[in-house]
């Protein structure tokens, strides 16, 4: 009996921790689980009945591996659905990162372009029209 109720235990969430299995958790809720199950155990239940029980008292999300269907597809895929979105989001942070540099890159590959004697322009001279030097 002892040993269905720990693996029957091990099953089941921690409605308190939501991270461990009501065998592994401290808390008092945990700890009235399990004396229900070795309670019900004592009755004569099989663990699928045990376990039906908790599931209509607290439904599917005190099993730690929750049965898929539709109302769990929300469980099931929240786990994906959330690295999809932050790969999306990192994808686009980085994609607007290196667009930032290349911008930048082109800016400064502008500012400090080498000049050859003869031109039109000298780019640490004051700026000057073709128009303005035959005034002169």
């Amino acid at each position: 009996m002892e040993l269905r109720a720990r693996n029957l235990s091990r099953e089941l969430r921690c409605m308190v921790c939501q991270n461990q299995s009501i065998d592994d958790s401290d808390a008092s809720l945990a700890k009235d689980i399990r004396l229900l199950i070795r309670q019900r155990i004592a009755k004569g239940e099989s663990n699928a009945e045990v376990r039906d029980f908790l599931v209509s008292r607290y439904g599917d999300f005190i099993l730690l591996k929750p049965p898929f269907k539709r109302e769990t597809l929300l469980l099931w895929l929240s786990a994906p659905l959330t690295l999809t979105l932050g790969g999306v989001n990192d994808g686009a942070l980085i994609g607007m990162s290196a667009a930032r540099v290349v911008v930048t890159d082109a800016v400064i590959s502008m500012d400090n372009r080498p000049t050859r004697p003869g031109n039109i322009r000298d780019m640490n001279a004051p700026h000057t029209t073709r128009q303005n030097r035959s005034f002169r």
